[in-house]
């Protein structure tokens, strides 16, 4: 996950020693996957280009927009493949496209675009009113014009997953099971099997069957099991991710545990912290801190607050913060 904390430097008074100090505790990864959403989302928000999917792309996950990132020690080179609505300016399309890529790009990750290949790998016929320069090409326009946005991108929100699932894999063995079952009783009663049916018998044996004390146990899990079922069919998904303020719709999420260590790292920064640990739920970031003996609990946690706080403020979620020190 890239780390947008450090676009805003400003808002962390520390001297250049402490973030020396912090640097040598660990190092920040950037995944190549995660510079892949952000150049797609990146290109979406760009007039001209569509999403694009069908066909074999499918089944082996080739829709377009979609990016190949190579990453280097301080620099990124992207191959963009795109669908465009056609007819297109290419040549005002790619200007609009490198600004936009690149910018978000080394906004979001801190790294320059050394490269950026993009690649024409499909066409969509566009609408009648898509056609107009105004709309495609709104710098070419009249001044007074205002420029038609591009329809934003349509989130998908991480969730976990769906809480009926144990439900439905135990459905689906049972089921098994019975069709097993089913097909050995049809083969014992065509002659090929000579062992006892088990449908036959197990029918005779619950009509002979009569009021018995383990009836009321066995109907009430019986019951008590298929209330939860039902409970795990209706419960909704909780949200896995949190969501980051990145234009108006939420296109990049972040890991609890990844907020957590970012968190920690900025806290270890402060002076007068021994060590720093957090835990994030849907509400609450919690920050525990263990501080040195010289220094005031009351400095410390204020001081802990002004460092966490512009991490938070990147959250589409406003969640309490707590500092609990300790020495």
């Amino acid at each position: 996950m890239a780390e947008p904390f450090a676009a805003s430097p400003s808002t962390e008074p520390h001297n250049d020693t402490a973030f020396e100090e912090a640097d040598s505790r660990g190092a920040v990864v950037i995944k190549e996957r995660a510079i892949v959403k952000i150049a797609v989302a990146a290109a979406l928000q760009v007039p001209g280009v569509v999403k694009q999917s069908g066909g074999l792309s499918r089944f082996t996950g080739r829709d377009l927009p979609r990016a190949d990132v190579s990453t280097g020690a301080n620099a990124v080179a992207i191959n963009l493949y795109i669908a465009v609505g056609w007819p297109c300016r290419l040549d005002v399309l790619n200007r609009r496209l490198r600004g936009e890529v690149c910018h978000q790009v080394e906004q979001m990750t801190g790294m320059p675009v050394c490269e950026l290949n993009i690649v024409v790998a499909g066409t969509e016929s566009a609408a009648t009113e898509e056609l107009s320069p105004d709309t495609l090409y709104p710098e070419q326009a009249d001044s007074t014009t205002s420029p038609i946005r591009a329809v934003p991108v349509r989130p998908r929100t991480p969730r976990a997953t769906p809480a009926a699932v144990p439900a439905a894999v135990i459905v689906a063995i049972t089921a098994l099971g019975l069709a097993v079952v089913a097909g050995r009783e049809l083969l014992i009663m065509r002659g090929t099997l000579g062992n006892a049916p088990w449908i036959r018998n197990t029918a005779e044996w619950l009509g002979r069957l009569h009021w018995s004390d383990w009836i009321v146990p066995v109907a009430t899990c019986a019951v008590i099991v298929g209330i939860a079922f039902i409970v795990a069919a209706l419960k909704p998904r909780p949200c896995t991710h949190l969501p980051l303020k990145i234009g108006d719709t939420p296109t990049v999420w972040l890991r609890p545990t990844d907020l957590a260590r970012n968190t920690s790292s900025h806290a270890g920064t402060v002076p007068g912290v021994l060590s720093a640990h957090t835990t994030v739920d849907r509400r609450h970031v919690t920050v525990r801190v263990v501080r040195n003996e010289a220094a005031s609990a009351a400095d410390v946690t204020t001081a802990v607050r002004e460092s966490v706080q512009p991490t938070l403020s990147l959250l589409g979620t406003s969640p309490e913060l707590r500092v609990q020190v300790r020495s």
